[in-house]
């Protein structure tokens, strides 16, 4: 695996392209990374996440711009003019009882069964807490808590098949609902994200592997699941 962070470089992004990804734009996001992969025609080789650039030392690019991690099963390419890459080969070995540091953007859904129908459409686990509260309680402190607390048992009951527990609660930061547009496709594509930050502590290294390989949860094309670790 290869984990690095990809800046953008304004020489060859359109002024429209730039302003969609700093505007949320996955689809947009995901099409300009693929480009780090020129020669591969395949199943998607990456997971990524969406920062914005705050370092402004001396030759970097301004404050303000989009900043990518990204985790891929093979080496990104930069693109002159277009992607600056920084990259380092990633060899994970863990212990069970190490401790790390995580941050992760989530798309956390479930199945609810529907008779009759084929496939289990999936429920925004925060809008199923949300929608018992009257609509003029939906931004008081207890729907807020009840939306919070939903996002957390999201992650806990998966912790454990992922390869860790969580020994304290982790936090809940920025929750999004996004909206994209894709070229041919008439309806919209609909799906939320979590920004979860806190402790994780390894019960399974082979399974905190595979999880931190494959991302964790749905909406991977669209910037979600991307596991980031730092040890204490």
């Amino acid at each position: 695996m290869y984990l690095s962070r990809i800046r953008v470089d304004l020489n060859r992004l359109s002024r429209e392209a730039l302003f969609d990804i700093m505007g949320g734009g996955a689809y947009s996001a995901h099409q300009l990374l693929w480009q780090a992969f020129p020669d591969y025609d395949g199943a998607r080789p990456f997971l990524f996440r969406q920062e914005m650039e705050d370092d402004t030392e001396h030759g970097k690019p301004p404050k303000g711009l989009p900043l990518f991690y990204v985790l891929s099963d093979r080496e990104p390419e930069a693109t002159s003019g277009l992607l600056d890459v920084q990259c380092k080969p990633l060899t994970p070995a863990f212990s069970v009882g190490d401790r790390l540091a995580f941050r992760l953007r989530a798309n956390p859904t479930v199945a609810r069964r529907v008779e009759g129908a084929k496939h289990s459409p999936r429920s925004d686990v925060l809008m199923v807490a949300k929608k018992p509260f009257p609509p003029g309680q939906r931004t008081s402190t207890e729907c807020v808590e009840a939306m919070d607390q939903a996002a957390r048992d999201w992650l806990a009951t998966r912790a454990e098949r992922l390869g860790f527990h969580l020994p304290v609660t982790p936090e809940v930061g920025t929750y999004r609902q996004h909206v994209l547009q894709k070229p041919g496709r008439r309806d919209a594509i609909q799906f939320s994200s979590v920004d979860y930050e806190g402790l994780l502590e390894v019960t399974d290294p082979g399974r905190l592997i595979e999880a931190l390989a494959r991302g964790i949860g749905r909406a991977k094309a669209f910037g979600c699941g991307l596991l980031l670790l730092r040890r204490l």
